[in-house]
């Protein structure tokens, strides 16, 4: 039904944007037409005023229809919900991330604790740097 709705929804947008387009403007801007043609300027701009109210209100509807089904979804929406808990905390490894749960990740060790060295002793005859 979601696919359904969403590829109308798609359909309306493309629709409702040429519309849009081929609608006069003040300056001209992309307007088609011209003085003569088969429907009259007036008449033109009655069905395209129409037409855009008519697509405008379906993209409302079918917008608030997505939105509603998506709420109301039975299924996880959370990309995290789906990864299966592996190697992570269930192995008493305290606790992991999901990049160690991708294959081929190497084990994480922390890093060496190192003792700050014993500054220099000063030089009373030394010239200063600053």
């Amino acid at each position: 039904m979601q696919t359904v709705l969403l590829v109308i929804y798609l359909m309306v947008v493309v629709a409702l944007i040429g519309v849009v387009l081929i609608q006069r403007s003040e300056g001209g801007g992309l307007g088609i037409g011209g003085g003569s043609g088969f429907m009259s300027a007036r008449g033109t701009a009655n069905a395209l005023t129409r037409t855009t109210a008519i697509l405008a209100t379906l993209f409302f509807i079918i917008s608030l229809a997505l939105g509603i089904l998506a709420r109301y979804e039975s299924r996880p929406t959370d990309i995290l919900d789906r990864i299966p808990a592996g190697n992570g905390a269930t192995q008493g490894s305290g606790g992991g991330s999901v990049l160690d749960q991708l294959p081929g990740a190497a084990p994480v060790t922390p890093a060496p604790a190192t003792t700050p060295a014993a500054p220099a002793p000063v030089d009373p005859n030394a010239v200063p740097n600053n």
